[in-house]
């Protein structure tokens, strides 16, 4: 965004800057690579359609991490740019187009998980289908190219406000340049609508019915407790496995009251002060900015932990893979489980958040 000239960073506050953006950047890169090779290697991960939206979260999240965080943390610490006014615009619009692709991967992993909970297994099948999920995905790519590249090429965010833009990517005092990129009422409007307010109205309504279906899943599990009768029309173990239903539910709620909370607390601060600024005359402090900005790069980071790591599947094939394949993580035999590892759960959940 813009770091004012007038507002340098320190020599300690560098230290402390550089050292915190680089622990983000690695955090990012290594987590999402581990989400993409523990799918590819795992045949068990493929099977899961929600996975599909993961893999994908974690391949715009790499590319966020690898091609949008290092020049900025480059330009942050060395307060100058000295790539040249296009690749500015270049780096610009990768940042508008990944990060956007990113919220809009969580918005479709909210309504898959929706279909699942909510709706009937069979509804969740004709819902996601290959086709519709393939569909889903190159939307989520598509769309940002439509507030990234194609207006910041065209120069469409800066109809207006080319002075104070000009103005703001020199200083004579130190003799350094900056990549500027500011945005009027329009496309400041446009953009924040798009890469967030209606991703964020879809997932809150998803993720509350979700919370709700779950709440009431467990409510009628001890109801069947208390009246001693079994949880579902098999008949082994329904103590045990009317509890491991109760416990399951109740995990995936508190994970997505964990999910929205870390999405709101990285993403909200930024597109409100978007919106805002253009409004107050381009007031808002540029440390204010970039501590904004950043914020938002931190969720790429979190993803990995909150989408993947959060899950037992995906917990076991990471140890896979960190472990060099060590026995002792390998899947357990179909024979020897004594809770199903399937759909079998009520509308389905389980197979999604366990």
């Amino acid at each position: 965004v813009l770091p004012s000239s007038s507002e340098g960073f320190g020599v300690a506050e560098k230290i402390v800057l550089l050292t915190f953006i680089s622990a983000v950047i690695l955090m990012a890169i290594l987590g999402n690579l581990l989400v993409m090779v523990a799918v590819c290697r795992d045949r068990q991960l493929r099977k899961i359609k929600t996975n599909y939206f993961i893999v994908s979260l974690a391949f715009a999240d790499l590319l966020v991490s690898v091609l949008v965080m290092p020049f900025g943390a480059i330009e942050l610490v060395q307060d100058n740019w000295i790539y040249g006014e296009m690749f500015c615009l270049v780096r610009t619009s990768l940042d508008v187009l990944l990060t956007t692709a990113s919220i809009l991967h969580l918005c479709c992993i909210s309504l898959d998980r929706y279909y699942a909970i909510c709706c009937q297994p069979l509804v969740y099948r004709n819902k996601m289908t290959p086709l519709r999920i393939a569909v889903m995905l190159g939307g989520c790519w598509v769309i940002p190219t439509f507030i990234s590249f194609l207006p910041i090429m065209q120069g469409w965010n800066s109809i207006g406000i080319i002075d104070l833009i000009q103005q703001r990517q020199f200083n004579k005092a130190s003799n350094s340049t900056y990549c500027i990129f500011m945005v009027n009422k329009p496309y400041a409007i446009t953009c924040s609508v798009v890469a967030f307010y209606i991703p964020f109205l879809l997932m809150v309504l998803a993720y509350y019915r979700i919370y709700i279906t779950a709440r009431e899943h467990a409510r009628q599990i001890q109801v069947l407790q208390r009246a001693g009768a079994p949880t579902d029309g098999r008949q082994h173990h329904p103590d045990q496995h009317s509890t491991h239903r109760m416990k399951t539910e109740t995990k995936a709620a508190k994970t997505l009251c964990i999910i929205m909370g870390c999405f709101c607390l990285c993403w909200a601060p930024f597109f409100i002060t978007n919106i805002v600024d253009p409004f107050i005359n381009y007031t808002v402090p540029g440390k204010l900015w970039t501590a904004f900005l950043w914020l938002g790069y931190i969720n790429s980071g979190l993803n990995p932990f909150l989408y993947a790591f959060l899950n037992k599947s995906f917990r076991r094939a990471f140890l896979i893979i960190l472990c060099c394949g060590d026995e002792r993580y390998r899947r357990p035999s179909i024979l020897g489980q004594t809770v199903p590892c399937s759909t079998t759960t009520i509308n389905g959940s389980t197979h999604v958040l366990r």
